[in-house]
């Protein structure tokens, strides 16, 4: 491979590790309300067609 195929290749990675640590940081700013409840969790013998 060439030289510029290889700085081409990093600089993509770089990137998208950059973006999950920048959308990470941004997510965490997000605050759960006090009245918020999750669902509980389902069966999996009720909706099992196959």
């Amino acid at each position: 491979m060439s030289f510029g195929w290889i700085i081409v290749i990093v600089l993509l990675v770089f990137g998208v590790v950059l973006g999950n640590v920048m959308l990470l940081r941004y997510s965490s700013r997000f605050k759960i309300p006090k009245d918020f409840k999750s669902k509980p969790p389902k069966d999996k013998d009720e909706d099992d067609t196959w």
